[in-house]
């Protein structure tokens, strides 16, 4: 039987696990630790939610499904057994995970453990980067490996190409009009802003991480000035193509949201590894009626669940996070 852990591994592990991206950096999520049944639970916690901009909890999910990579990593570098289930209680749709976790008995890590392993020091060094990119391309073997990694997590990772890039780039701008149009998701995202100067957040988006605004008003990344005026932010050229990549499911359910958040872990960790740098554009993915025209119209299936926008430039600053006892319960 495996043995309980201590509360600094714990407490390792969960911080390990918030360090992942989720919606507007509201970290919606809770964690559980049962030490009779050795379990880490990952709980959603909808006082997080955002009712205007993610009304079904898709990204809530997807971020809380980011986490949960995370914790797999993080139990992987410490040489713990895992087994983990999503959804394990349905009459409790808040409850989104459970992780069972034991010391391992055989000294030799399987071959995923030891894929998941070799991304922990990604973990610390992946940011979300609002900042302009080069030009160079992202080479086909760090592609194909992008790729891979998002299918292991059972979702599909595709670069966008010529005509389709250029769709999603109008999409993209409909979206950012849409947002700035409606005034309570703009105020919603204004929530979650947080001004350096009178606070020391713990969460949030602060003034810091916004960016530049883009000169050509074409920038792929949220400007989360919205119709609002920084002063003093600089105007900058963006890339004039991006590197786009769509990140989709089969099935756009719960469980399919959870795959998603951690295959876009997943991605975002190797990515990391190889120098490159990432941000999201997911502004029309939050819009019922352009979501379902960012699939190719060709070859595309699936549901959209995220844009991931790629390249080699700054990598981000780091953003707040809660202290681990906000998010950490530990029960006999």
């Amino acid at each position: 039987m495996p043995r309980s852990l201590d509360d600094a591994t714990l407490t390792g592990l969960v911080a390990d696990a918030t360090a992942a991206p989720s919606m507007h950096n509201a970290q919606p999520w809770q964690f559980r630790y049962t030490r009779a049944g050795h379990t880490l639970t990952l709980l959603a916690d909808l006082d997080r939610a955002l009712p205007e901009e993610d009304p079904a909890t898709r990204a809530l999910h997807v971020g809380c499904g980011a986490a949960l990579l995370n914790l797999r990593v993080s139990a992987a570098h410490r040489g713990l057994d895992t087994v983990t289930a999503l959804l394990p209680e349905p009459s409790a749709p808040a409850v989104l995970a459970s992780v069972r976790l034991g010391v391992r008995a055989d000294a030799r890590p399987a071959p995923e453990d030891e894929a998941l392993a070799a991304l922990y020091p990604a973990i610390r060094e992946r940011h979300t980067s609002r900042y302009p990119f080069d030009d160079q391309l992202i080479p086909e073997d760090v592609r194909a490996l992008l790729t891979e990694a998002a299918r292991v997590e059972g979702a599909d990772f595709s670069f966008l190409a010529s005509s389709h890039l250029e769709t999603v780039l109008g999409l993209i701008r409909d979206a950012e009009g849409y947002d700035r149009g409606d005034r309570e998701r703009e105020a919603e995202q204004h929530h979650w802003t947080r001004d350096t100067k009178t606070e020391a957040p713990v969460d949030g988006i602060p003034d810091y991480a916004f960016g530049p605004r883009d000169a050509s008003e074409r920038a792929t990344t949220r400007d989360f000035v919205g119709t609002g005026v920084l002063p003093g932010r600089p105007r900058v050229a963006f890339e004039e193509r991006p590197q786009l990549a769509l990140l989709s499911t089969s099935s756009d359910h719960s469980v399919d949201w959870l795959h998603a958040g951690q295959a876009l872990e997943r991605v975002l960790l190797l990515a990391t590894l190889h120098g490159v740098s990432t941000s999201f554009s997911t502004q029309p993915v939050e819009w019922p009626d352009l979501r379902w025209l960012l699939r190719d119209p060709v070859f595309g299936s699936g549901h959209a669940q995220m844009i991931v926008r790629l390249g080699y430039g700054p990598t981000g600053p780091r953003t707040p996070r809660r202290p681990t006892a906000q998010v950490l319960t530990i029960e006999p």
